[in-house]
């Protein structure tokens, strides 16, 4: 989407400039001369961004800023003063300015403070339209939830293996959401998903109560078996079995199971009968498979009878361009249940971009309730997080990678991974100076511009608070 840009300064030379300066393909640039005439582009014109002087003709730069906070008007400032004051550049970050230049103006960081002024408004217009919609893009299945490429993939995936009976393998770290999606197959299947789903954790029982569990058992077939009971593969008949952590089932186990799957009838436990079975098989496993049957704790053929069709699903570190969107549908299924409203900040989702989430979305849905009923405002802000979110600087970095995927994909995107660590360390060493970053690089400034532009690094998250404060007044 083009971005809007409001340039204003009695200045026309420097009107001049900054719209040379600022010209993208992406970005449309208008220029006013003065604040009235500013302020009547700003509430008739669709602007993410106003660029002002402070000392303008009629009403100063603060004015502008101080009207956009009193309308809540969505759009960002800068604010621009060839004559430097701290008071002035506090007033105008209280007032909500993004931030606060001194002339004459670095073209390079006013480049990059663009830059990063635009990305925040679009991350806050995202936030507040999937606000509005009640997260509407919630679609193709039940819960299932993703905008980012990796996820859309697993969407599609899903989508295409709902309508087929073929046994499904969903791979994927604790807490991925491994169960939404056997939910989802389930629910996409147009003729199983009038009967139940019936789930069943193997890894949560001894191998004789798995057994029992899954076949059921006759009176009598052993000490405490009183009566007959049906297992979970009856209990679906003409819906889905999913065997969840099927990747940690005994061995004996697994043999049975891969007899079933093969003849697709089974015998209760003591009994003789053989029954048929109705019911679509999904599996689920966090545990590297392909690994577990070259290791021998894994049957190589009820692998292959498990892994018909494979859906990979991503760990939350791998798509943080979701992290909006899920925190939204959870605020919103929290306010549905009654607890107090509440939002964000872009800051702090900036943040919880960053982290690495071990836990990965249950991690972050746990999170979110917490937030919700710990933080007194209404605004969510970085100082709300627990502390091991607070001093979240960096990507995190792992060699845990898909074997599935090219060696030239995997090589990819380990090398930007180690870029960006590399990059946040060495912001962190130098308190965001780019200039200090760049000569302990060996990059030009504009190369480490263009790659904080790259992996959406924020400078300014490095800056201590006095720091901040002397450059806010010396434009540095």
């Amino acid at each position: 989407m083009d971005r809007r840009i409001l340039v204003v300064d009695d200045s026309d030379p420097i009107c001049r400039q900054l719209s040379e300066l600022l010209a993208r393909p992406d970005r449309q640039i208008k220029v006013a001369q003065d604040g009235t005439s500013a302020m009547e582009w700003l509430l008739e014109g669709n602007f993410s961004l106003v660029i002002t002087d402070l000392r303008l003709p009629d009403i100063d730069g603060l004015e502008i800023v101080r009207e956009i906070h009193r309308r809540s008007l969505p759009i960002s400032a800068i604010v621009l003063t060839g004559h430097a004051s701290v008071d002035s550049a506090v007033e105008a970050m209280k007032l909500g300015a993004y931030d606060y230049l001194y002339k004459p103006i670095d073209p390079m960081r006013l480049d990059l403070l663009v830059d990063q002024a635009l990305k925040d408004r679009a991350l806050r217009d995202e936030v507040e339209t999937l606000r509005r919609r009640g997260v509407s893009r919630k679609v193709l299945f039940g819960n299932l939830l993703g905008q980012s490429p990796r996820m859309r993939e697993v969407l599609a995936r899903v989508a295409r293996a709902a309508s087929s009976e073929c046994t499904v393998l969903i791979a994927g770290e604790t807490g991925t959401g491994k169960e939404l999606v056997a939910q989802a197959l389930h629910q996409g299947d147009p003729v199983r998903n009038r009967g139940p789903m019936i789930a069943v954790n193997c890894a949560a029982l001894p191998e004789p109560l798995l057994e029992s569990e899954l076949f059921g058992h006759e009176r009598g077939a052993f000490t405490g078996a009183d009566r007959q009971k049906a297992g979970r593969f009856e209990a679906a008949r003409g819906g889905t079995l999913f065997l969840d952590e099927v990747g940690e089932m005994p061995a004996g186990m697994q043999a049975k199971l891969l007899r079933v799957l093969q003849d697709g009838k089974f015998e209760r436990v003591g009994g003789s009968e053989a029954i048929s079975v109705d019911a679509r098989v999904v599996a689920a496993t966090h545990v590297d498979l392909e690994a577990a049957v070259a290791s021998g704790h894994f049957r190589r053929d009820l692998y292959y009878r498990l892994n018909v069709v494979r859906v990979e699903l991503p760990p939350l570190r791998d798509r943080p361009e979701d992290i909006p969107l899920l925190v939204n549908h959870f605020l919103q299924r929290l306010e549905e249940r009654k607890y107090p409203r509440r939002r964000f900040s872009a800051d702090t989702l900036s943040r919880l971009a960053r982290y690495e989430w071990p836990g990965n979305v249950r991690e972050l849905e746990h999170l979110v309730e917490q937030l919700v009923v710990t933080t007194p405002g209404a605004e969510i802000l970085p100082e709300d997080l627990p502390d091991h979110l607070i001093s979240t600087r960096e990507e995190p970095f792992s060699l845990q990678f898909d074997l599935g995927r090219p060696l030239q994909d995997i090589t990819d995107e380990l090398t930007e991974r180690i870029e960006r660590a590399y990059l946040v360390r060495v912001l962190e060493t130098h308190q965001g100076r780019i200039d200090r970053c760049s000569e302990h690089c060996g990059l030009s400034r504009r190369s480490i511009s263009e790659k904080l532009r790259k992996y959406s690094i924020d400078k300014s998250d490095f800056k201590p608070h006095c720091v901040r404060q002397r450059q806010l007044a010396l434009g540095d």
